[in-house]
């Protein structure tokens, strides 16, 4: 009996201890499991790499100032003390997705020179120039386009020859010379703000055989040849009033002051009344032909030129209007750079005169224009941005 109690007492006691055990068990493998939860849920997650945003605008801006200065005493080789200043921006903001692109561009020229043997300032560069061009993709190189440029400056040009009297009619006395209001008085404008400005809208196809070059043909190019300035009409070939198509020179309209008496010029002579005769712009209907050139030869180096042949449809299309642009920029150190710029242009409408065929009377005539600048100065790029 003994023996018998001994083991039914151990068998409860087995059953006793087994619900303990796998409690403990249990709850055990409940903290290891909260663990490895905890574990998982402070380990980094890996990000799914995203795909590099879209970057379809392409911006920049550069900044270039020269400066010149000489200054002479007692030079034995003689010489004149002059300092110049030049400054020119180029701002682009070009847009391309698929197969549409939007190219933005703005230029925009100053300067001016002070020279002792004339005491005014003498404008050098004056130039505002935007051009806005949209294209869609047609086939491989081929675009249909349409542009939109404007081109004008900021302020008065005028030529400065030597005076013949002083500013109050006088003549020079022994041992005097010209100032400031004498020159001043004798000089003659030539140009000013919207005087002229050339508004274009051009609709056609652009050609882009090479990364570097661009040739534009639009069939369909309209446009204004705004002259401001009255004075100046003339000399840029606005048309008559409808009133004065047909009237002879003779009988034009003369320029009156408030008494109704004639206005004479600085030369004693009676002064047309340009206002009246000739209209302020002039509508051009016809044919540009554009080609853009620019390559760059390493960071240091670039060349640019820019064609535009345009022909009126409406008013002698045979003469073929020439705009030619060229520009050299070399980068010599971080933040100096040599420019070289040319710039020839050649319009049936513009009739030069030059100070001699004024003071002599002699009518002037259609020339071509070139201008040539050299310059070497301070330049700065504000960092292209993609956005």
């Amino acid at each position: 009996m003994t023996d018998m109690k001994k083991e039914l007492i151990t068998i409860l006691l087995s059953f006793a201890i087994l619900p303990v055990s796998a409690q403990e068990l249990l709850t055990d493998a409940q903290k290891a499991a909260a663990e490895a939860a905890m574990a998982i849920d402070r380990a980094p997650v890996p990000e799914t790499p995203k795909e590099p945003a879209s970057k379809y605008w392409k911006n920049s801006l550069q900044t270039k100032l020269d400066l010149g200065q000489t200054s002479l005493t007692n030079w034995a080789a003689g010489g004149y003390n002059t300092v110049s200043l030049k400054t020119f921006i180029d701002a682009n903001a070009n847009y391309s997705k698929d197969e549409m692109f939007w190219n933005n561009r703005l230029q925009l020229d100053y300067g001016f020179l002070y020279s002792a043997d004339k005491p005014v300032l003498q404008k050098t560069d004056d130039r505002i120039y935007l051009e806005s061009k949209w294209g869609y993709q047609a086939t491989n190189k081929l675009y249909y386009s349409a542009e939109f440029s404007f081109k004008s400056q900021f302020t008065n040009t005028y030529d400065f020859p030597t005076p013949s009297k002083k500013a109050d009619g006088s003549a020079l006395g022994e041992n005097e010379e010209y100032g400031h209001a004498d020159w001043k008085a004798a000089r003659v404008l030539k140009s000013g703000f919207l005087s002229p400005a050339y508004t274009n809208l051009a609709l056609g196809l652009d050609y882009k055989p090479l990364n570097w070059l661009t040739v534009n043909f639009a069939p369909l190019t309209g446009g204004f040849v705004i002259v401001n300035d009255p004075e100046l009409r003339p000399s840029y070939s606005q048309p008559r009033k409808k009133e004065f198509e047909n009237t002879s020179d003779a009988d034009l309209p003369l320029l009156m002051d408030e008494s109704g008496n004639p206005v004479l010029d600085k030369d004693g002579n009676t002064q047309l009344d340009y206002r009246r005769i000739y209209r302020g712009a002039k509508f051009e209907f016809g044919a540009q032909l554009k080609v853009d050139f620019k390559v760059n030869v390493n960071d240091n180096f670039a060349f640019s030129s820019q064609v535009v042949l345009f022909s009126d449809y409406l008013d002698k299309p045979q003469n073929i209007r020439v705009n030619w642009d060229n520009r050299i920029d070399w980068k010599l150190a971080r933040f100096f750079s040599f420019t070289i710029t040319t710039n020839l242009i050649y319009d049936d409408n513009v009739i030069i005169q030059t100070p001699e065929e004024k003071k002599n009377g002699i009518a002037g005539h259609q020339r071509i224009q070139f201008k040539e600048s050299l310059s070497f100065g301070f330049v700065y790029t504000f960092a292209s941005r993609n956005s």
